[in-house]
């Protein structure tokens, strides 16, 4: 089963003043993680701990269709 996670990822200034939203299909928390690590190239390697746990907080949708895992969306100020 896949899931729409919806995560806050703070990035302090100067990257950003306040961060932004990933909205991404994963199927755990993990390969979440793995994926906005990837997409974010790992320029903010310093905030990948309060990421984790943005990610076990958020919040998860169960998605009806199989749907292959990815960013769909994302907002970074």
């Amino acid at each position: 089963m896949k899931y729409l996670y919806i995560v806050d990822h703070f990035v302090p200034f100067p990257q950003s003043e306040y961060g932004g939203l990933w909205n991404v299909i994963a199927e755990s928390d993990e390969q979440c993680f793995d994926i906005i690590v990837c997409e974010d190239e790992e320029l903010n390697l310093g905030c990948y701990g309060k990421l984790r746990e943005n990610i076990k907080r958020c919040s998860k949708y169960a998605l009806v269709d199989e749907l292959d895992s990815k960013v769909i969306t994302s907002f970074i100020t």
